[in-house]
């Protein structure tokens, strides 16, 4: 089906999800990598996975292949990237050196950046007399004045340097944020930032910018928390004399208190209650990449006022730039609970059997083909996740369950009295040829009658005999699935539990 949003009236977009390596991938990267899916999607665009890797010291070896884990799992596959390469390859900042070195030297000799030579005891002193004077702490150094040739004759003998842009101290500058509208500037309240750190490696100021153009990039998605470099970017495309992308900064999650932003020790307290931020400890916990993308679609951005659910070609059809919305949102995972419940229920039959199997598996339980798609449907409508899978249902697969013997006790009523109303379904059990709905659940609500209790009060004696638990999935068609034989055996076995509770209570 073809888009039916606005924005399929736009020509092709190039989008980028750039991410640093240097973590577990967690819902604000993967938010920001969902936008840029559906908008690459919907306009039959490109979407371009691209590693920021140049900060080496806060590599984690395993970073990329967790975000690239994550990525698939959502189903967010790139049209471009480290590992399926592309016209602009590659994919990987600290593979493209030579190409952000060449960059620098083209500002440098365009007079919008300079080499800088100053130490970092000389600058951090000139930090301290700013801040003792309540200046704002800016770069000060003769760099700035050197005359190119002199500068240049001072790399060439070796010194050390880093590259600087050169901030205009006049006037202002104006940066335009789809959701923000025009941000405007004073070049005076502008440092002279680094773009090329000493060993040569490119900082994300000049490296995303350059590969940006470089790619063709018409859309960048990214954080809120980059808006104060919205200036000095806007003014290193115009030093270069290129067309800006269209800037969409994303806003930022909050706490699911609502109150201030998730910070690491967040998250680590987080998990101890069993919550997460991250990818891949969300499909641990069984939830559904549906789920999760439609969750994580509608904390930024809403297609209306009502509609709730959303596929992921729901979302296709419907992300416009225009509803998102740059207030802030709690994460809220009584919502994730809710839509993944959503979604579970939205899967065939067949396509839920197969995603909850290996949960029984984990748990040791051998699961026939069979077996499991006669359960599925009577277990879907009361997962929240698919981890409930085996807590809901494991009985299904014990040769032996044991009750708590004081759950075989029916409210209102003694052991003794719960006894005798046992022994009386075992004998209508054992007189039926077989055991399903239709046929049992009317004897059993007859004979709750003649016993003087409710069916609830009867039916919750059955279901703990039955199935070890006091909430499980219908009653009679629990019994069905399991069996006649297996179902009176059992119930056999609770009349002895509640006759020894009955002996010892006289």
């Amino acid at each position: 089906m073809p888009p039916t949003s606005s924005n399929s009236r736009i020509k092709p977009v190039r989008v980028r999800f750039a991410p640093s390596p240097t973590g577990t991938t967690h819902l604000g990267s993967a938010r920001t990598a969902l936008y840029n899916y559906l908008l690459a999607q919907q306009t039959s665009g490109q979407f371009i996975l691209r590693f920021e890797d140049t900060d080496r010291k806060r590599l984690v070896p395993e970073a990329e292949k967790d975000l690239i884990d994550s990525l698939k799992w959502l189903g967010l596959q790139w049209d471009e990237g480290p590992d399926i390469g592309g016209p602009f390859a590659p994919y990987r900042q600290s593979e493209r050196k030579e190409i952000y070195q060449q960059h620098a030297e083209e500002l440098i000799n365009k007079g919008h950046a300079f080499y800088c030579f100053c130490t970092r005891e000389e600058l951090e002193a000139v930090r301290k007399e700013q801040i003792k004077n309540q200046q704002q702490p800016q770069y000060a150094g003769p760099c700035r004045n050197y005359n190119k040739d002199e500068a240049k004759a001072r790399v060439a003998a070796g010194e050390e340097y880093v590259v600087r842009f050169k901030m205009p101290k006049e006037g202002s500058i104006t940066g335009h944020d789809r959701l923000r509208g025009e941000i405007t500037v004073q070049n005076s309240t502008l440092d002279d930032s680094v773009l090329l750190k000493s060993d040569g490696h490119a900082l994300y100021h000049l490296a995303a910018m350059v590969d940006d153009h470089l790619m063709g990039i018409t859309h960048v998605f990214r954080g809120e928390e980059w808006l104060p470099s919205l200036p000095l970017h806007a003014h290193i495309y115009r030093a270069f004399g290129w067309q800006e992308p269209e800037w969409v900064h994303l806003s930022v999650f909050l706490k699911p208190s609502g109150k201030g932003k998730m910070s690491k020790r967040d998250t680590e307290q987080m998990k101890l209650t069993g919550k997460s931020i991250f990818v891949k400890d969300l499909e641990a916990m069984g939830y559904l990449p549906e789920g999760v993308l439609n969750w994580m679609a509608l904390m930024g951005w809403s297609y209306d006022d009502h509609t709730e659910f959303f596929t992921l070609q729901d979302l296709i059809e419907k992300f416009t730039i225009g509803k998102l919305n740059p207030k802030a949102a709690a994460i809220d995972y009584k919502k994730l609970d809710h839509f993944n419940g959503l979604h579970i229920r939205n899967l065939s039959v067949a396509e839920l059997s197969e995603r909850i199997r290996p949960y029984f598996e984990v748990e040791g339980y051998s699961v026939s083909t069979e077996q499991i798609a006669q359960i599925t449907p009577i277990i879907q409508v009361r997962m929240t996740t698919l981890n409930d899978a085996p807590a809901v249902a494991g009985f299904f697969f014990q040769d032996d369950i044991t009750p708590q013997p004081e759950d075989l006790i029916a409210k209102k009523t003694t052991a003794a009295e719960s006894a005798t109303a046992a022994k009386r379904a075992y004998e209508v059990l054992k007189s039926l040829a077989d055991i399903n709905r239709e046929s049992t659940e009317p004897q059993m609500r007859s004979l709750a009658d003649d016993l003087g209790l409710k069916a609830g009060q009867l039916f919750s004696i059955l279901r703990v005999a039955v199935t070890g638990q006091k909430v499980s999935p219908p009653l009679f068609e629990s019994m069905e699935i399991i069996g006649r034989e297996t179902s009176i055996a059992r119930l056999e076995q609770a009349i002895k539990m509640l006759e020894e509770l009955a002996n010892n209570d006289v």
